[in-house]
């Protein structure tokens, strides 16, 4: 199984990512990867459809699992609808928007995957969205969806043996 990590839109998303990863190939079975977005090279905007084309050749055929964080959570839902018969499981932690936009959006992506294969990580004061905000819009979206709150004030999430725990 694949795991894919789409990191925050910073370029210090890439650390995080990167230890998240090695932590999760200590523990994890099968292929565990971090997506570089291409305007980390650049410096320039984030090209959506080369993007997706990219994650594309990145998940290739086979079944994933998807840890997005924070413009990687919205990329995720992105993702999930498009290969949402190879989706496994489903990691989104640092929600940063909750328009009525992303609402059609996570609705749209998350509607026919079970909620046992779905959680949310959010900070109590999370600077972009805190929990409580995050908690009440995922309830619109599907009521059963464990949302989890990380007792922080940041937009942070340190937490890979939470994920690991969820992944097995």
């Amino acid at each position: 199984m694949k795991t894919i990590i789409l990191p925050g839109y910073s370029l210090h998303n890439k650390e995080w990512a990167v230890e998240l990863a090695e932590s999760l190939k200590q523990k994890a079975e099968g292929e565990v990867a971090v997506h570089n977005w291409e305007h980390w090279r650049t410096d320039g905007n984030m090209p959506v459809v080369k993007e997706m084309a990219a994650i594309k050749r990145e998940i290739g055929g086979r079944e994933f699992n998807i840890i997005g964080k924070s413009v990687g959570s919205r990329m995720a839902i992105r993702v999930i609808s498009e290969f949402k018969s190879q989706v496994n499981k489903v990691i989104l932690c640092g929600i940063a928007s909750i328009s009525e936009g992303s609402k059609k959006a996570y609705k749209k992506a998350l509607s026919n995957l079970s909620s046992e294969k779905i959680i949310v990580f959010q900070n109590t004061d999370d600077p972009f969205v805190p929990y409580s905000k995050v908690r009440e819009f995922m309830k619109v979206i599907n009521p059963h969806i464990n949302v989890t709150e990380k007792s922080r004030s940041d937009h942070q999430y340190p937490y890979p043996n939470d994920f690991q725990i969820f992944l097995s």
